[in-house]
């Protein structure tokens, strides 16, 4: 079988187990199982098994089960509420004060969970009803918190840079502290955003009672930063792997949730359930997507993607722009862990034949991922969003998502034209 053949025929069998609804691992499972046998055999099932077990022995894979154990923790405690009573003492009294406060917790709960689902669900129960109880703008309440818990996966600890970082073999290091700045940065523009559109529309609101003041809210806010410094400040110390930050970050919410009296047997165990199921299906997930990648090497797709690139002769921007258009439409329409698990094993030996800095491609492709979770018709944010206040119809729902697709984009545009944005921090744990 030719290589383009079995990439097609894979590509095809995957859209159409998906469109089925079968779930992204068991699609990945049914197609490396009949990708082993139309090309080796039955007795290419020792490369399955083998593929398997190096890939549950990864401490790379460790490192994403402390994340989602940290997240789990911090949020099941019950913690971020208090975070939430700290952000909106300090914005305190502004034009469209609830958006801020929106914005500001995103980033900071961007940097404790990576979580993009979690994040949308939770800001849509507690915070959004009321802004629409205050008056808000009911679409551009939508769009700052999609745009908010969007950023979840871009700033670290990202879930999403580890998977893209073992599956491209990139630095995952490198990976999660590249998130940072691009992170601030499409915080910033969607600040700038809110400013715009609601400086003749917002009345100056004043902040809701409080009984601590701007210090106690300080005060309160320093064993979240912690937390943060214990896991994006040991990497960028060169003082702590990934794992090994990781770890910290796990001791951090457990002590968060200890200073606050929000710590109990039942919630720790809860949230080692949830961190179980998550991770097993996070590692049937890469595994599976491994697999896939060696067997396009066997297919002999990956030389070929190579030569077909190379005979283009198209300019590297412009490949640069047909590969990033390629997911901003697909995950349009289809899952963006599923386009993820499949682009990586192809666009990697693209990439290398480029000569993009690793770093900042893949940075820019995660962000184009990220877009993709909450485009319509099926980003899962939106959805996430959506199931958290029952109440909000879908039109706007979807309505409030594009402005949001355009920041993001625009953001994009910033970082392919200053690449250092990306770059720099990284640079510094090299």
């Amino acid at each position: 079988m030719s290589w383009i053949a079995f990439l097609g025929l894979a590509v095809g069998l995957l859209l159409v187990l998906l469109a089925l609804g079968v779930r992204v691992f068991v699609g990945f499972l049914i197609l490396n199982i009949v990708g082993v046998l139309l090309l080796i055999g039955p007795r290419g099932f020792g490369l399955f098994t083998n593929s398997l077990f190096e890939t549950a022995t990864s401490s790379t894979l460790m490192t994403v089960a402390l994340f989602v154990l940290m997240g789990e923790i911090l949020f099941r405690s019950g913690t971020v509420s208090v975070l939430f009573d700290s952000v909106d003492r300090l914005v305190g009294s502004l034009r469209g004060r609830l958006y801020a406060v929106v914005i500001g917790l995103s980033t900071v709960f961007g940097a404790l969970s990576g979580s993009a689902v979690a994040v949308a669900a939770m800001l849509g129960r507690s915070v959004l009803p009321s802004m629409q109880e205050r008056g808000y703008d009911t679409r551009l309440s939508i769009g700052t918190i999609l745009a908010g818990a969007s950023l979840a996966p871009i700033i670290p600890p990202s879930l999403v840079a580890i998977l893209v970082g073992s599956l491209a073999d990139v630095s995952i290091a490198g990976l999660l502290v590249a998130g940072l700045l691009p992170g601030l940065v499409i915080a910033g523009l969607t600040l700038t955003y809110v400013l715009v559109r609601t400086r003749h529309t917002a009345q100056r609101e004043i902040a809701a009672p409080h009984v601590f003041g701007v210090g106690t809210a300080l005060i309160r806010m320093v064993p979240f930063l912690v937390v943060i410094f214990s896991v994006m400040g040991l990497i960028i110390m060169g003082i702590a792997t990934p794992s090994e930050s990781a770890a910290t970050g796990v001791f951090g919410a457990i002590l968060v949730a200890a200073i606050f009296r929000r710590l109990n047997l039942t919630m720790v165990m809860e949230a080692v359930a949830s961190a179980v199921q998550t991770s097993a299906v996070i590692l049937i997930i890469v595994a599976s997507a491994k697999l896939f990648s060696q067997l396009l090497s066997f297919a002999g797709a990956t030389r070929g993607l190579v030569s077909v690139v190379a005979g283009l002769d198209l300019p590297p921007d412009v490949m640069f722009l047909i590969m990033m258009l390629i997911p901003f439409v697909l995950c349009m329409f289809i899952d963006w862990l599923a386009f993820m698990l499949l682009s990586i094993p192809i666009y990697q030996p693209i990439v290398t034949a480029l000569d993009f800095d690793p770093i900042w491609f893949w940075t820019l492709f995660m962000i184009n991922l990220t877009v993709g979770s909450m485009t319509p018709p099926f980003g899962y944010t939106l959805f996430a969003l959506k199931g958290a206040n029952p109440d909000l119809s879908t039109r706007d729902v979807f309505a409030a998502a594009w402005p949001i697709v355009g920041i993001f984009v625009a953001a994009m545009v910033i970082l392919w034209a200053l690449p250092g944005i990306v770059t720099t921090l990284p640079g510094l744990i090299r």
